[in-house]
C-alpha cells in the first residue's frame, strides 16, 4: 500500500510541475529560438555555431548535466558551476550569472540564454565550451540546413 502511494505521489507531482521538466528540442526549433532571441551575429558568430555547440554539449536535452568532479555543467548550453551558476554543491562557485543551476534545467531556456550571452560576451566567443572548440570549427551549416526560408539560405 505504501509503494502504491509513493507511485501515486510522483505521479502527481510529475503532473503538476509540467515546467520542472526537462526538453529535447529539435535542431530547426531550437534554430529558429536563438535566431529569434539574437544569436544570429552575437559575438561574431551564426546561429549554426550556437547550434553545433548545444548539439555536441547536451543533444539539444535541456535537463543535461556532467559531472567534472569539482563542479557540473548543466543545461542545453552546459553552463559551469564553478564560474556561473549556483548549484549549492560547488565550493567556491562565482555564480556570475546569479542563477541557480537547477533553472537550467527546466523546458524554458530563457534564463539560459541570458547566461550563455553573458559568457560568450566575456569570452568574445565560444571559446569557453570545450565541445564548440573540438567540434565546431569547421563547416557548421549542415546543423541549420533546412531550418529558414530558403532565400535566407544558412548565413543566419
Amino acid at each position: 500500500m505504501k509503494t502504491l502511494l509513493f507511485l501515486g505521489l510522483v505521479l502527481f507531482t510529475a503532473l503538476a510541475l509540467p515546467g520542472a521538466v526537462g526538453k529535447v528540442f529539435g535542431r530547426c526549433e531550437l534554430a529558429r529560438l536563438l535566431r529569434q532571441r539574437g544569436f544570429s551575429g552575437f559575438v561574431g558568430r551564426k546561429v549554426a555555431d550556437w547550434v553545433c555547440l548545444a548539439y555536441r554539449e547536451s543533444g539539444y536535452r535541456t535537463d543535461a548535466v556532467h559531472d567534472n568532479g569539482s563542479s557540473r555543467d548543466y543545461g542545453i548550453f552546459q553552463i559551469n558551476s564553478l564560474y556561473w551558476c549556483d548549484d549549492g554543491r560547488t565550493p567556491g562557485t562565482k555564480n556570475a550569472c546569479r542563477i541557480s543551476c537547477s533553472r537550467l534545467l527546466d523546458d524554458n531556456i530563457e534564463d539560459d540564454i541570458r547566461c550563455a550571452k553573458m559568457i560568450a560576451l566575456e569570452a568574445r566567443g565560444l571559446t569557453p565550451w570545450v565541445a564548440w572548440n573540438r567540434y565546431c570549427q569547421g563547416d557548421v551549416d549542415p546543423y541549420v540546413q533546412g531550418c529558414w526560408n530558403k532565400d535566407l539560405g544558412n548565413i543566419l
